[in-house]
């Protein structure tokens, strides 16, 4: 197995570190969670967050494992910079953005940035944001940092709950699931977060809709911006650093787009959106598929990977279509979080 993380935290090969990916700390604290279950945790967490509650979970610490950075190894962006779109020349048109737009304000988020930081910490519309990347479980979701009448700011842990991002808030030191949006560990267990409605779609779609847009560009660093340290990820047969169940009915890194519908996450095969390039899944919405996208988790250069075509989700209403909150996710992970929920394939 390709040595991954390492190779995009320090740009080192050092096929020696693999192994710490999959050390999991000696146990010696104990804490009781939410959902009543018990079990311990890794000594040394206690040292490296000295501010975060352990006594305080949801879940069981086990499923926890380090990822190889340390706390903030992959650094967030918390101060972004952002060129319009006239002026950017270093993104081709099928590569892959997260688009956003809120209150008439428009930003596209290159994956080709966020491979690097997977946090970007921001405001836009008035709104304080974080986008966020998951390259192993291929997630983007873009979070409001409002809660309870703060404004959150989050990095990375390090860590990694079936294989996928844990981020941290810096007020609390509470950990959160990236895929969930939810305290998961401290003071803030059990809070979500809001999330605001994006498009994962490619460069071109977004100036389209977007040609007056600002676009997210990188900062003074020697990460090798527009390339992919995860080459040939999402053809590989099983998840990396991944514990858990595997689905059946697809393969673990195939595809799906996940939306909430009557109250319940649901998800599609991208096989079967390119099949189908329409489907309407009730109270209004409509998933439709288009070529055009770029994976990013392919080719060694995010702009030669494979088409796997751009999805939106849309609600149609009295006054237009108006954008849902979706993700394009792999299907390992959103079996893992969501065991009982369906794959429409």
């Amino acid at each position: 197995m390709s040595n991954w993380r390492v190779l995009r935290w320090g740009g080192v090969i050092a096929v020696a570190l693999v192994a710490l990916y999959f050390v999991v700390d000696r146990p010696e604290g104990e804490a009781t969670s939410a959902s009543a279950s018990t079990s311990t945790y890794p000594s040394n967490w206690r040292y490296e967050w000295p501010k975060t509650d352990f006594g305080k979970t949801s879940i069981d610490y086990r499923d926890i494992i380090s990822g190889g950075p340390p706390k903030d190894g992959i650094p967030p962006i918390d101060n972004p910079k952002f060129k319009p779109v006239s002026e950017v020349e270093n993104l081709a048109d099928t590569e892959p953005v997260i688009g956003l737009i809120v209150n008439g304000e428009k930003k596209a988020y290159p994956l080709q940035v966020l491979m690097w930081h997977e946090i970007v910490n921001d405001e836009i519309g008035g709104v304080p944001v974080s986008v966020t990347f998951c390259p192993l479980c291929n997630t983007t979701i873009v979070f409001d940092r409002r809660l309870d009448g703060r404004v959150l700011d989050f990095g990375t842990t390090g860590k990694l709950r079936f294989s996928d991002l844990v981020m941290y808030d810096r007020q609390t030191e509470t950990w959160w699931q990236q895929f969930l949006g939810e305290a998961i560990v401290g003071e803030l267990t059990g809070a979500r977060l809001d999330i605001i409605p994006a498009r994962l779609e490619s460069y071109a779609n977004f100036k389209e809709r977007a040609p007056d847009g600002l676009v997210l560009v990188p900062g003074r660093s020697a990460r090798n911006y527009g390339g992919n340290p995860y080459q040939g990820y999402d053809s590989s047969s099983r998840p990396f650093l991944f514990r858990g169940v595997l689905p059946t009915e697809v393969a673990p890194l195939s595809r799906v787009v996940v939306l909430e519908v009557n109250g319940a996450r649901e998800a599609w095969s991208l096989d079967l959106l390119k099949e189908m390039r329409q489907v309407e899944v009730g109270e209004g919405v409509v998933i439709h598929w288009e070529p055009g996208q770029n994976s990013a988790l392919d080719h060694p250069v995010i702009s030669r990977g494979a088409d796997i075509g751009n999805v939106t989700v849309v609600r149609e209403t009295a006054t237009g279509p108006e954008d849902v909150a979706y993700s394009v996710d792999f299907a390992f992970a959103f079996n893992a979080f969501f065991p009982d929920s369906l794959i429409h394939n």
